[in-house]
């Protein structure tokens, strides 16, 4: 039997198919308040005028069409969806893409601009697109920074003992939880505030503005700025519809949602004072703690997913900015 998620999904190709010369169905798990949906929906009012109807997109959030990785499945067999996503999730496609969604890899969101204008990043994005026959566009939605929201305070890694974290189930992401010294629990995004209600898992690790959209505050108690990834993420599209685009339909389209991706950015940064202070008045607590304790014990995560020469190779890439 279909998944719903992939019956939904080809209804809604099946039923849009014919509206516009061009159309593209932008998956998301954020909420509809979140930053990367308000700006997925104001490029989608641009990309419109601009191309004249020609080119039409249309915003699904939390996760309506299915989960991520199903809609990564449909853009494989070069269906017109776009799925907002890290590049952790890619690493099973391009092992190479793993690494930028590796822990503590950058001190700032703003060192992913260096990454992405690099060498290394274009061939890995290049070769995806040759191997799959998936498009990773812009990257450069910052959707923020993971912490871990739990019940319980955590000052170190040895108070994660035994605690079922939510992480996204990719390899990466499994081991970085695994190596910060929580027991990981791969879930659906929309699946995390019923399975805390339910104690199905003890907590989650996510960005502020995202577990805000989900309500966490509302079932954790606690937020530890481990500052463990910043979750920088990227528009992946099937390459078949993104090379069947005239090119200046194409080059209107990246534009604009790189246009998109930087308001998201700006939007996340700034909502993130604001998301705290209503957290905190709900009662959570935040705690800043010695992210060294966390980091030093990611080497075997590097060496584990081989990304040790990959941070090597990037090396000069970051430190360029210093």
């Amino acid at each position: 039997m279909l998944k719903k998620s992939v019956i939904l999904a080809a209804a809604v190709l099946s039923s849009t198919q014919a509206l516009a010369a061009y159309e593209l169905n932008l998956s998301t798990a954020q909420s509809s308040q979140d930053p990367m949906v308000k700006a997925m929906e104001n490029a989608a009012e641009r990309i419109e005028e601009r191309s004249d109807g020609e080119v039409t997109l249309n915003v699904f959030s939390s996760s309506q069409l299915g989960a991520d990785n199903d809609m990564i499945e449909q853009i494989r067999n070069g269906a017109n969806i776009a799925v907002l996503t890290d590049a952790g999730r890619l690493s099973e496609f391009q092992p190479e893409l793993g690494i930028l969604a590796a822990p503590y890899l950058v001190e700032s969101h703003e060192d992913y601009d260096r990454i992405t204008s690099s060498e290394p990043y274009h061939e890995w994005v290049e070769l995806l697109a040759e191997n799959t026959g998936m498009r990773l566009m812009n990257y450069n939605w910052f959707q923020g920074t993971r912490q871990m929201f739990t019940q319980k305070p955590i000052e170190g890694p040895e108070d994660l003992d035994g605690v079922r974290i939510r992480t996204i189930n990719s390899p990466g992401w499994i081991k970085t939880i695994e190596g910060m010294g929580a027991t990981p629990v791969p879930l659906p995004w929309s699946e995390i505030y019923s399975a805390i209600q339910l104690g199905t898992i003890d907590g989650a690790e996510a960005q502020l503005t995202g577990a805000h959209g989900l309500r966490l505050q509302e079932v954790t108690s606690n937020v530890t700025l481990t500052n463990h990834i910043h979750l920088m993420t990227g528009l992946l599209v099937s390459e078949r519809w993104y090379q069947e685009l005239p090119d200046e339909l194409r080059s209107m389209l990246d534009e604009e949602l790189k246009k998109a991706g930087d308001e998201a950015t700006q939007m996340t940064v700034d909502a993130q004072a604001d998301v705290r202070k209503e957290m905190e008045e709900a009662g959570v607590e935040f705690a800043e703690v010695d992210t060294e304790l966390f980091s030093s014990q990611m080497q075997a995560v590097y060496d584990d997913m081989g990304w040790t020469e990959l941070r090597e190779q990037l090396e000069p890439v970051l430190s360029a900015g210093e």
